[in-house]
């Protein structure tokens, strides 16, 4: 039996015999003493102390006799130390909330202090390859073919930095996918929570969400084998020509995949609408149509335009759909027919491999994720200003 595991034994043990013993001294002590904090948590206090001084103990180099001995004796001491602290009311509750609100501000910090990192380390390693490629090029330049630079010895000149493909098939894509997640989302809640029975929607709702679970990789496999083939075959019949990898099955499938992101969140906006709003129209003689058109779906805007904020985040971020289904090739074009790839599935492809640090190629990848940080950004902020100002008119 390892330290750790003998230590959570003796915890719960003592624990336990902690949480009788202090129910029996409420008892003896006097009624009208009005105690600041329940039985329950002194025994959070003692398991909070004893979990931090075990963690202290177990990054010690001290024998296993010597941590055995030592955490014996602290238990030991903070059993008796926690009854002493009962007779003297100690406020324990208030103990516990602060560490509690200590533990909770450290987690948020550390999410933010990895942000910062990453953002720092993509920072860093842009800049290493703005020294061999002009910023300028790489934003305006209508070419992208970073395969020719493999060292930072050979000519830079020889391959092409261009990014204006690689966005504009990012945007194509995701708007494919938008066109089909956004509509179908947003009407499908609309039935879920508005019109649809209890049991009806009981049964659909999770059979809409199972397509959330699926694998990324099963929505390519099903882009390339049915989806491609099925539009290759139905454009054919009207004369035109579609690549078998073209943006259209991508941001078709890639929509499909979006569908339970916006339908889910659109639907707890929905039923978020208090529903003296929504009596209060139908008792002013609107239909039911008019009462979502004009009451329910403008309170529930801001939270809609998060869902598809986080459906157009989900959707410039995938990458697997977009490798299968797309194509890698950085065409500079409108046309959804035609095979395009993204910014993702670039930097994937850039840094698959034994890849050297020092090359033009491979810090491609961070500038391209450096890009993408940025626009995601922007467009988060003019999102949020939009979801703020529909906050002031209909909060």
């Amino acid at each position: 039996m390892n330290f750790l595991t003998l230590s959570i034994i003796l915890i719960v043990i003592l624990s336990a015999l902690l949480n009788r013993n202090i129910k029996t001294l409420r008892q003896k002590i006097d009624r009208k003493i009005r105690f600041t904090s329940l039985p329950i948590h002194y025994v959070y206090c003692f398991v909070l102390w004893a979990f931090i001084f075990t963690t202290a103990i177990t990054f010690t180099s001290f024998d296993d006799f010597i941590k055995y001995f030592l955490i014996i004796v602290f238990l030991s001491g903070n059993f008796f130390l926690i009854k002493f602290f009962y007779h003297k009311n100690f406020n324990s509750k208030k103990h516990v909330e602060q560490a509690g609100t200590l533990v909770l501000s450290i987690t948020a910090g550390i999410g933010i202090l990895i942000t910062i990192v990453i953002t720092i380390s993509i920072l860093f390693e842009s800049l290493r390859f703005f020294e061999f490629v002009n910023p300028f090029d790489f934003l305006f330049g209508t070419s992208w073919n970073p395969q020719m630079a493999i060292t930072a010895e050979q000519e830079v000149g020889a391959s092409a930095f261009g990014i204006v493909p690689v966005f504009l098939g990012t945007l194509l894509i995701t708007l494919i996918a938008m066109i089909i997640a956004v509509p179908l989302g947003i009407m499908a809640a609309i039935y879920l929570c508005l019109y649809a029975k209890s049991k009806t929607r009981d049964y659909l709702k999770p059979i809409l969400e199972i397509l959330a679970g699926v694998p990324t990789v099963v929505y390519g496999y099903f882009a390339v084998t049915t989806i491609a083939p099925f539009f290759k075959h139905f454009f054919a019949y009207f004369g035109l020509d579609i690549a078998s990898e073209s943006a259209l099955a991508a941001g078709f499938v890639m929509g499909i995949m979006i569908i339970p992101f916006v339908l889910s969140l659109t639907d707890d906006a929905l039923n978020s609408v208090p529903q003296a709003l929504k009596d209060g129209a139908l008792a002013m003689g609107s239909t039911k149509s008019e009462m979502i058109k004009k009451v329910v779906l403008p309170s529930a805007t801001p939270s809609i335009v998060g869902a598809i904020i986080l459906a157009v985040s989900r959707a410039i971020g995938e990458t697997m759909i977009v490798v299968m289904a797309a194509g890698l090739v950085a065409n500079l074009t409108f046309n959804p027919l035609d095979s395009v790839t993204t910014a993702t599935a670039q930097i994937v492809t850039l840094l698959v491999g034994d890849q050297e640090f020092n090359s033009p190629k491979t810090l491609a990848a961070f500038a391209l994720a450096l890009t993408l940080f940025i626009f995601t950004f922007i467009f988060n902020v003019i999102a949020l200003m939009v979801i703020k100002n529909y906050k002031k008119k209909y909060g």
